[in-house]
C-alpha cells in the first residue's frame, strides 16, 4: 500500500475514545438516576395506595358489624310455637369481666390482646406502660336460624382487638437523628377478629358447634394504632366508654355513633431520611392520642364515623 493511501484512512484517536466514554457514562448515569426517581415515586404511590385500600377494607368491615350492634330478630306471626321475638337470656356482665356481657357494644381504651377465659381477665398481652395501642370493640346481636332444631334464635358477639406483631431492629441512637426509646414507639400490630355464638343451654359464649364462628382471625397486619371514640345521642364524646357497670350502664344504650380510626404503617421503609428529635412525624389521634415516629415508615390513617342503628333506651 502506497504512503498516500495511509494518511486518507479514517479513524479516532485515544482522546477522542476517552471524552467518547466519559459522554456515554454521563448519559448512562442521568438515565439510571431518573430510573431510580422514577421507580422510587412508583413505589411510594404503591405503597401509599396499598395502605389506604387495606384501611377502608377493613374499616367497611367495621361499619357493617358496629351497625348491627344491638340488632334482634322478629319473625313476626307464625304458627308453628316459635317466639315472635328473641326469647334468649340477657347477661349483663361485670367490669371485671367484659367477657360475660350481652351489651350490645363495648369499647375498651388501650387493651391489647382477648382472652375468652374469664380466668384470664380481657388481656392476654402483656402491655407497655408508654404504649397507647390499641383499644377493643365487642359488638353483640341477634339473628335467626329456623334449621336449628334446638336454638332458632342467635346472639352473636363479635371482637376486635390488637395483638403485637413485631418491634423495629436497628433503633440505636448513633446518629443522633432519633429517641433512645424508639423501640416500643415503632412496635406494630395485627387486627384480630373473633365471633362467638351465645348456647342457651350451656349459658355462655361458644365456638364449638358453630360453623361461622372463629377465634384470634388475623384481618391485617402492620397495624400502628385502632381507635373508637362513642358519641350519645347529642354528639357529646362518651368518656371514658361506657362499661356494663351500675355508674355507667345507662350510656351502653345512649350510644349514636362511633368514631373509627385505624392506622396502618408501610411494611417497607418509605422515607429516605429519619425523622429528627425535634421534628417528629406525627400521626394524630381522634382524641389526645397523637404519636410520635422517629423511622422512614409510612403511616395513614382512615377515619369514619359509623351511626349505630338498633342501639337505644
Amino acid at each position: 500500500m502506497k504512503k498516500k493511501e495511509l494518511k486518507n484512512i479514517a479513524g479516532l484517536t485515544l482522546i477522542e475514545i476517552l471524552i467518547g466514554l466519559v459522554v456515554s457514562t454521563l448519559m448512562m448515569t442521568a438515565i439510571f438516576t431518573t430510573y431510580q426517581v422514577v421507580n422510587n415515586s412508583y413505589s411510594q404511590v404503591t405503597d401509599r395506595a396499598k395502605i389506604s385500600r387495606s384501611g377502608r377494607d377493613i374499616v367497611s368491615m367495621l361499619m357493617r358489624d358496629i351497625r348491627l350492634a344491638g340488632f334482634k330478630y322478629y319473625l313476626g306471626t307464625n304458627g308453628n310455637d316459635i317466639p315472635i321475638s328473641d326469647p334468649l337470656t340477657f347477661q349483663g356482665g361485670t367490669v371485671e369481666h367484659v367477657q360475660d356481657s350481652h351489651d350490645p357494644l363495648i369499647i375498651v381504651q388501650n387493651k391489647l390482646g382477648y382472652s375468652r377465659d374469664k380466668t384470664k381477665d380481657d388481656s392476654s398481652t402483656t402491655q407497655k406502660s408508654d404504649d397507647l395501642c390499641c383499644d377493643r370493640i365487642h359488638i353483640v346481636y341477634g339473628d335467626y336460624d329456623g334449621s336449628d332444631p334446638i336454638q332458632k334464635y342467635k346472639k352473636y358477639r363479635i371482637t376486635y382487638y390488637a395483638e403485637i406483631r413485631g418491634e423495629e431492629e436497628n433503633c440505636d441512637d448513633t446518629d443522633g437523628d432519633i429517641s433512645t426509646d424508639c423501640d416500643s414507639a415503632n412496635s406494630y400490630y395485627g387486627v384480630y377478629k373473633t365471633k362467638e355464638s351465645w348456647d342457651e343451654t350451656a349459658g355462655s359464649w361458644v365456638i364449638k358447634d358453630c360453623g361461622e364462628c372463629y377465634v384470634d382471625e388475623l384481618i391485617r397486619d402492620h397495624l400502628v394504632d385502632m381507635e373508637f371514640i362513642p358519641y350519645n345521642i347529642d354528639g357529646r364524646v362518651i368518656m371514658p366508654p361506657p362499661h356494663p357497670n351500675k355508674d355507667s350502664r345507662v350510656d351502653l344504650y345512649n350510644i349514636r355513633s362511633v368514631d373509627v380510626r385505624l392506622t396502618f404503617r408501610s411494611k417497607k421503609e418509605f422515607f429516605r431520611y429519619r425523622a429528627k428529635i425535634d421534628s417528629p412525624r406525627l400521626v394524630k389521634g381522634i382524641g389526645d392520642r397523637t404519636r410520635e415516629f422517629f423511622d422512614r415508615f409510612l403511616r395513614d390513617s382512615v377515619v369514619v364515623t359509623v351511626h349505630t342503628r338498633n342501639i337505644g333506651l
